[in-house]
């Protein structure tokens, strides 16, 4: 019988904690890891009317508020110019905001859905808004106006979500929808194989399998419009230190593990964690799914999504567990014949280094038919808009 290496670990805090944790096995290892955490929440600046003059755009757009007091908007998603859809998890709605005069803002609000707890994902397909929350998965039919009539259950027990129920889904371009369900936990294993993984769901029966596994808190993902490769950006755990684990980004494919709790990035085992049963971490993370790229570490990915086949952008939402806060923007991506690499940013000025104070945290994307990108804010409540100057190629933006 194989005797697996235990391992201890130091963990020092800026909170004054400090401890030695041993593994369970009780064998004292050879190694020490030391760990420094962090807490360090930056102050958020309420919205005013200049604030959106100290944000910055990738040259060649403009970007301009377009909805103010919303509460915590969170999950975007656009049918047709004029009109967009906006879930709102903390109050159990999705709104439906309409721009009636033709002025580029929203004028009118109607709560098309009330009294769907914790709905946070949302999607429409052939008549259909669909809306996902921790543990349930419904859809409305759709009237011409954009209200709702006919509500479904279609499921009812998606495996709780525990520290990461914020579900996110989209219909593949197979056809099936596919649904984020984060880890219960920041570090551990899970007991219900579900958690942490991308579900592939059958819309005739409403069956569901699991796509890929090992995947944290993957609340971002999107399909490449001209490859229809799948790409997701993944939160790495956090209380490892400042720069570890890194935000991850990954080409998602069928039944591949990519590594988590055990490994991150490229098949980096993560030394804290105790071996799994059968096997050690650093052969566990040879065996795992490589990342494609890597970000700072708590930048804190949301939405994903693609403008054109040679771009995509990510919501950073913001750290709260390192000493000089990373995140609070949105980033480019480029995707040069399919293959990523990391960009400038494409909407920032939200963090004050100075001050350590961010007067925003983006959240959502979505783009309308007529190229309009739009933006949430669910720490002021605030939508923006993020639009092409005329004879603006983004592919040549430096």
């Amino acid at each position: 019988m194989q005797l697996l290496s235990p391992r201890r670990f130091l963990i020092v805090s800026s909170l004054s904690l400090s401890q030695i944790c041993f593994s369970q096995k009780g064998i004292p290892p050879e190694e020490i890891i030391k760990i420094e955490r962090t807490t360090n929440f930056p102050q958020i600046s309420s919205f005013t009317s200049a604030t959106v003059s100290s944000l910055h755009t990738l040259a060649g757009w403009t970007v301009n508020v377009v909805a103010t007091g919303l509460g915590k908007p969170r999950m975007l998603y656009s049918v047709k110019p004029g009109e967009l859809y906006v879930t709102r998890r903390d109050a159990g709605e999705i709104l439906l905001l309409r721009d009636t005069d033709g002025d580029s803002k929203f004028d009118e609000l109607y709560p098309v859905v009330a009294e769907f707890k914790g709905v946070h994902g949302i999607t429409i397909k052939d008549g259909w808004l669909y809306g996902c929350s921790n543990r349930e998965l419904k859809r409305f039919k759709l009237t011409d106006s954009g209200t709702v009539t006919v509500e479904e259950l279609l499921i009812k027990d998606l495996p709780d979500g525990g520290q990461h129920g914020n579900r996110t889904m989209e219909f593949g371009p197979d056809g099936f929808l596919y649904v984020s369900v984060g880890s219960t936990c920041n570090d551990c294993y899970e007991t219900n194989k579900e958690n942490a993984t991308l579900l592939r769901i059958d819309p005739e029966t409403w069956k569901r399998t699991i796509y890929a596994r090992g995947l944290r808190n993957t609340i971002g993902f999107a399909w490449h419009p001209e490859t229809k490769e799948l790409w997701g950006l993944d939160n790495g755990s956090d209380a490892k230190g400042d720069t570890v684990a890194p935000e991850e980004l990954n080409k998602i494919e069928k039944d591949l593990d990519y590594g988590w709790p055990v490994a991150w990035g490229k098949q980096v085992a993560d030394k804290t964690r105790e071996d799994p049963p059968g096997t050690t971490v650093e052969e566990y993370a040879r065996n795992s799914a490589s990342s494609t790229l890597e970000f700072p570490a708590h930048s804190a990915p949301i939405a994903f999504r693609f403008i054109d086949k040679e771009n995509a952008i990510v919501c950073w939402h913001g750290s709260w567990d390192r000493k000089d806060p990373v995140g609070f923007k949105v980033q480019l991506i480029r995707f040069n014949n399919g293959k990523p690499s990391a960009g400038p940013d494409f909407l920032s000025g939200f963090l004050d280094q100075k001050t350590r104070s961010t007067s925003g945290r983006p959240a959502g994307i979505t783009v309308d038919s007529n190229g309009i990108i739009y933006i949430s804010d669910d720490a002021n409540g605030v939508i923006y808009s993020v639009t092409k100057n005329k004879n603006n190629s983004i592919s040549s933006s430096k």
